[in-house]
């Protein structure tokens, strides 16, 4: 069996990246492309590899040189119009040589597992194409196959519906032909395909046609979940170094996105936090059935949107501020906090992360459970000089939960002392008496002109794609100053629909919120069975747990991404937390948390 690379192609799409050279140049964590496939080549009986370059050929030709010598006979083909033609030109200028042998084509511009090369070898049938099960990242040439993994049809970017994504398949771009049938059904259609409609065409459009003539003979082979990239721009290099980062490096490069998981579509993401039981279908169907209107509409400005924000938690317009997420409406808060802030450790840390570190009077908590009350803090900071007292409540990441009346004690303890109180409830709703735990309330907020309630939708509405957050408060003057301070338009059309229909769905939100109080219940009890995990009780849709023994927080963390591709918080590196060997893991839907409770029982 011989393999075929084609590396003609100039990579456009790349910048400076391919400026000055070709893209199976192009280094992903340290390794060129070109040497990984070739690298893996080796590993293969292959008679000889066949590779058609064409921009900056030389350059491929200059770094491959002779460093395969004795484990590939390497051999160049140059294509002088890359600039005018596209692959399929490339693969004519080997027709000759593709009907010597059984033979391997691969693109250049792959990055795959080695497992791919074994599944596509290993396979008995002598013509295929390895595929995967469309996700959203993918791009090009798509496949229907039938119930025996035929292929009874490739699809052309120009005839691709989103209304059929559930029945296409992505090329991966690996094919594996037999000698006869490039003899007696490629090279001819091909012949005929050049001739008819040129070289700017790619060696696909073939196989499509001698599918509708039903003499393809290709099956497809379906990869499962081993991971590949195709590499067209800066933003796929990028994916592609977090998906082949490694097993060191790979937990410090998602955890630096900051989200945007929906690119891994196998990752199993345990640590950002979200409802899993809310929004219902229903609501969902609502807001796609309006999507067109509001992706081609401007949203209304700050005057409409504080209206529906105090509709749906029942307090007035002139106390309620909308914001792109919390974290807009934090990062404006805080700005306008003078003097210094008492913080408690461990937390969320975008509160301190927007004062100087001078300006913070820290807490931190010391006990097993980090556990605190509203005397604690009170205690705590008696005769300290603070402006201002924060208090995520339930905290994020222990769930320390304080009750709604200690909350207000201690509101009525910091109004005494000129000292506002910020106390964030973003995680409030999942606690088990929630509906009286939340302080957005008329009477509390005019009572307590000092408190500050800051609410992110986004985590227990299940909506963190919307970015919608509130800040709540009395006092007229920093409402207005943080009005003024976010822009005309700081949230989208999409959160703004969001907030008009959604109290037509508080019944099935209860109902979420039952739900998920029943399902964090049973997973604390199967974390618990876990040996080396100690649970910290949570009143938040998270548990903090100590590692006790067998790994650390990173290794545990580390282990669970490369293994199983499960994605937990390491919280090693928060405030208050450094040494005390402790992860944060979400409480997600029951199919889940199975799956994350079978993979630290095979640890």
């Amino acid at each position: 069996m011989q393999a075929i690379i084609l590396a003609a192609g100039m990579g456009r799409r790349l910048g400076d990246y391919t400026k000055d050279n070709t893209k199976c140049m192009l280094s992903v964590n340290g390794e060129r492309l070109i040497d990984r496939v070739l690298g893996q080549l080796t590993k293969l009986d292959l008679t000889r590899v066949l590779i058609v370059v064409g921009y900056k050929g030389q350059n491929v030709i200059d770094h491959i040189g002779n460093r395969y010598e004795g484990s590939l006979k390497i051999e160049f083909t140059t294509n002088p119009i890359y600039d005018k033609t596209n692959n399929i030109y490339s693969l004519s200028l080997v027709k000759e040589q593709m009907m010597e042998d059984d033979m391997l084509l691969i693109e250049s511009d792959l990055i795959v597992d080695d497992g791919m090369f074994d599944l596509v070898i290993n396979d008995p049938y002598p013509n295929l194409a390895l595929v995967a099960k469309y996700e959203t990242w993918m791009d090009g040439t798509m496949v229907r196959i039938d119930e025996e993994n035929n292929i009874i049809n490739f699809i052309p970017k120009a005839a691709f519906k989103y209304s059929d994504i559930d029945h296409y398949y992505k090329t991966v771009n690996i094919y594996k032909f037999s000698k006869e049938f490039v003899h007696d059904h490629y090279v001819p259609f091909l012949d005929a395909y050049l001739k008819t409609l040129g070289t700017n065409e790619y060696y696909e459009s073939v196989l499509r046609v001698m599918t509708l003539l039903n003499v393809a003979e290709v099956k497809a082979k379906p990869v499962g979940g081993l991971p590949w990239y195709e590499i067209d721009d800066v933003q796929d290099k990028d994916i592609a170094e977090t998906v082949f980062a490694k097993e060191e490096d790979k937990l410090e490069k998602y955890m630096k996105r900051y989200g945007g998981y929906w690119r891994f579509d196998h990752l199993l993401d345990f640590c950002y936090l979200v409802n899993p039981y809310f929004p219902p279908q229903k609501m969902r169907d609502e807001l796609c059935a309006n999507f067109e209107r509001l992706l081609t509409e401007y949203p209304s400005g700050m005057f409409v949107n504080s209206l529906l924000a105090g509709k749906n938690f029942g307090i007035k317009q002139d106390y309620v501020v909308v914001g792109n997420g919390a974290a807009e409406l934090i990062k404006g808060l805080m700005e306008c906090c003078e003097g210094k802030i008492g913080v408690v450790y461990p937390t969320f840390e975008e509160y301190p992360h927007r004062k100087k570190p001078e300006d913070i009077v820290p807490y931190v908590v010391e006990n097993k459970n980090l556990s605190y009350s509203a005397d604690d803090l009170k205690t705590f900071f008696t005769g300290k000089d603070i402006r201002t007292l924060l208090l995520v409540n339930p905290d994020n990441p222990s769930g320390n939960f304080i009750p709604a009346s200690d909350v207000l004690m201690l509101a009525a303890w910091c109004g005494e002392r000129a000292v506002r109180l910020i106390v964030d409830e973003s995680f409030v709703d999942f606690s088990e008496d929630w509906e009286s735990s939340s302080l957005l309330d008329n009477k509390i907020l005019e009572a307590y002109p000092n408190l500050v309630v800051i609410k992110s939708i986004s985590k227990s509405y299940g909506v963190p794609g919307l970015r919608l957050g509130i800040l709540a408060g009395s006092d007229g003057t920093l409402i207005d100053f943080i009005k003024k301070d976010v822009s005309i338009w700081n949230i989208n059309s999409f959160a703004e629909f969001y907030m008009q229909i959604s109290d037509k769905y508080f019944k099935s939100y209860k109902e979420a919120c039952a739900q998920f109080q029943q399902v964090r219940s049973t997973f604390y009890g199967q974390l618990c069975h876990i040996p080396f995990l100690r649970v910290i009780p949570s009143q938040a849709n998270y548990f903090l747990c100590e590692v006790t023994d067998r790994y650390t927080s990173h290794d545990l963390a580390e282990q669970l991404l490369s293994r199983f591709n499960i994605l937990i918080k390491d919280c090693d590196t928060k405030n208050g937390l450094k040494g005390r060997n402790m992860v944060r893991i979400a409480v997600k839907s029951v199919s889940d948390n199975n799956i994350l409770i079978e993979a630290l029982k095979q640890l």
